[in-house]
């Protein structure tokens, strides 16, 4: 649950201006209980009615991910429902949904040839246990259900980042392949909150901390609000749980946060 003695000031901050707040979310592990197999994640019921019911009332809300945003797409029922403000930034910033439409990073489009030969490299190389997701625009190795070989993956993928190019980002159980554009969930927090006088994020992984640091640039502009979720987990990293303004107990606890933020 919310640790009340942090959010009750914080959310009047947002319930008082919902125009000029933003409202903004990872999926996994945030929404999303982890799960052994990636595909097949889905976000915990009743956390979907709540993202298009805060569209309805603030001024952005948005979800961002490093998934594909296709995947989100359908996780988040944007075809399923009327149309929504609902943003969707997938992979990192690579990719967008939002009122104009799908829109993809042009710089990240010359690097899908290295990304598809090094998902091809890994599939043929990864020992049983590895788990290889091909993502269109980049390539994860998963070790959850192998810890053991966690070894081999990050010095596979730091060989291929080596040969192709591509960057090597580090996250939960697991090494991914993508190109090297400069986005993450920092760049794509930044754009979202440019106009804001209020915002929060909630997240709970390494690729977490770089929207946490665009919070903390977003606080030194005058008369602005910003309110650092960080959703625990015995997995997430300490860093991240150090620098929450709030913390939150897994995917339940933030969709009780976002709850408080429609009453």
């Amino acid at each position: 649950m919310v640790e009340e003695a942090t959010s009750a000031a914080v959310v009047d901050a947002f319930r008082s201006a919902p125009a000029n707040a933003a409202v903004i979310t990872d999926f996994d592990g945030t929404l999303a209980p982890i799960v052994d197999d990636p595909a097949a994640a889905v976000a915990l019921p009743g956390t979907v009615d709540a993202l298009h019911q805060l569209a309805e009332r603030y001024g952005r809300v948005a979800v961002v991910s490093g998934r594909p945003v296709q995947f989100l797409r359908d996780r988040l029922e944007l075809d399923q429902r009327p149309p929504s403000t609902l943003v969707i930034s997938g992979l990192y910033g690579l990719e967008r949904v939002d009122g104009r439409g799908h829109s993809v990073h042009p710089d990240a489009l010359e690097w899908q040839p290295a990304v598809e030969e090094a998902a091809r490299r890994a599939q043929e190389a990864a020992p049983a246990g590895v788990g290889v997701e091909r993502k269109g625009l980049s390539v994860t190795l998963h070790v959850r259900n192998a810890p053991q070989l966690a070894g081999w993956a990050r010095s596979w993928a730091e060989a291929s980042a080596a040969v192709s190019g591509l960057a090597v980002h580090a996250g939960r159980m697991s090494w991914e392949l993508r190109p090297p554009v400069a986005v993450d969930k920092g760049t794509v927090v930044a754009d979202l909150t440019a106009d804001s006088r209020a915002a929060c994020f909630l997240g709970d992984d390494i690729g977490d901390l770089s929207a946490f640091d665009a919070l903390d640039r977003m606080a030194a502009r005058s008369g602005t609000v910003v309110v650092r979720v960080g959703v625990r987990s015995p997995e997430a990293p300490p860093e991240l749980i150090e620098r929450a303004d709030v913390l939150v107990a897994g995917p339940s606890g933030s969709l009780a946060f976002l709850r408080r933020l429609l009453e």
